[in-house]
């Protein structure tokens, strides 16, 4: 069995106010979701790490994460958030150089009106500046707001970038023409990867069946090839669609008749690769 990884995953300590995102209909995720609680599942799938990924957009986020990556092994990375805007950003990059675990950002774009927010001159230089320090950045975008994230990626070739969750397509109405004319052109550029994560909320949450998920991860998968696509569980928000095991499950199924060692690099190496674990 190969050893997993998984390159997506949250963890918080409720609090209605800090985490305004999640709305009355998603009662299951206002409770706390810590490292106990993912431990046992992951000891249970095989999985031997994760990466875990900011949910709130302050500097108290980083902190909370990395506390509990030094506390808890098989917490490989953090990817944390920082004001990319901010004319003090360098002084506040070399506050976290300590911080080995630390090994990218994100902003939430995908809650930004302007479709094109991350074109920003003051962003692009934030962006500018955190690739220079060595770090990643994931991006967390719609479908509308990825002509904004292909000018971007084009700006960095020395960057390396990550699309989360598929950029989110809208898979309960089934359609994938404009996504994946999009997808098509941000993949022909070979320093950006894509987590196969975040799938399973994007259909309806309790009524999905793995199948309708096959034309979207075809075109990941012809897009990106399998060196540069890797597994995300999205947890603990995928909750609300299903169990990490279905999602588990939705991946596996997918890949059953892929090599195995097409498998390594999927559930495993490209993350190590992309994260530099």
């Amino acid at each position: 069995m190969i050893n997993k990884i998984d390159a997506h995953q949250h963890f918080w300590r409720y609090n209605s106010e800090r985490y305004a995102w999640i709305g009355d209909e998603m009662l299951q995720l206002k409770h706390d979701f810590l490292p106990d609680d993912l431990f046992p599942i992951l000891q249970r799938n095989g999985v031997e790490g994760t990466v875990a990924v900011q949910a709130v957009q302050d500097e108290e986020e980083n902190q909370f994460l990395l506390k509990l990556a030094e506390k808890h092994p098989f917490i490989l990375a953090v990817v944390g958030w920082l004001d990319l805007k901010s004319p003090n950003l360098e002084t506040t990059l070399d506050s976290y150089k300590s911080h080995k675990k630390l090994k990218g950002f994100r902003h939430v774009l995908q809650d930004e009106a302007d479709p094109n927010f991350i074109l920003n001159q003051a962003f692009q230089n934030g962006l500018k500046l955190i690739f220079k320090a060595g770090y990643t950045y994931d991006l967390l975008v719609f479908p509308h707001q990825l002509d904004g994230a292909i000018q971007t990626v084009s700006n960095f070739e020395e960057g390396r970038f990550v699309l989360d969750h598929i950029a989110k397509p809208p898979i309960k109405a089934g359609h994938i023409k404009d996504w994946e004319a999009k997808i098509k052109v941000l993949a022909k550029m070979p320093n950006v990867f894509c987590k196969l994560s975040g799938m399973i909320t994007e259909a309806a949450w309790k009524d999905w069946d793995e199948k309708e998920f096959y034309p979207y991860m075809d075109v990941i998968m012809q897009s990106f090839g399998e060196d540069r696509v890797m597994f995300g569980s999205d947890w603990p928000v995928c909750q609300l669609a299903g169990s990490y095991e279905q999602v588990l499950g939705l991946v596996e199924g997918y890949f059953s008749a892929y090599s195995e060692e097409a498998m390594q690099k999927i559930w495993r190496t490209n993350a190590i690769n992309f994260y530099r674990l």
